[in-house]
């Protein structure tokens, strides 16, 4: 089993890689998250290629989706599940479109994770909002 910090690493790669293009700043932003956010205070950062890589791998086996999301449910808990949707959603988001593949996965995110409609779309609000751009730029 994977920790819940690799599981929320998962959660982004597969949100990232799901139009088949993990752009530079998809990249820049998951380490970003890493290095900065609280739930990641024990993970090494120097670890991310590698946790990354161990997703990009399942994900491109028969099944792979499947048995990643299945590894993310099972290593979050209730309470870290919302925090792995909202990084998915800002995954989705940083790039200004959220790509149909980006939404399909949302979509199974939300599923596998037992997410309720009403707080995944509090979630990809304050996403929105968040990552707004700069209305002078």
């Amino acid at each position: 089993m994977i920790t819940p910090q690799q599981a929320l690493i998962y959660t982004m790669v597969m949100v990232s890689g799901a139009d088949r293009d993990m752009t530079d700043a998809e990249l820049k932003q998951i380490g970003r998250m890493v290095k900065s956010l609280p739930v990641f205070a024990a993970y090494k950062a120097d670890q991310l290629p590698d946790t990354a890589r161990e997703c990009a791998v399942i994900l491109h086996a028969k099944n792979g989706l499947a048995h990643c999301l299945d590894q993310v449910a099972k290593s979050l808990s209730p309470r870290l599940r919302e925090t792995a949707y909202l990084l998915a959603c800002e995954m989705s988001a940083i790039d200004g479109t959220v790509h149909a593949e980006e939404a399909g996965i949302l979509r199974m995110l939300r599923r596998a994770l037992h997410i309720d409609d009403l707080a995944a779309a509090a979630l990809e609000r304050a996403t929105s909002a968040r990552l707004a751009p700069d209305p002078a730029g």
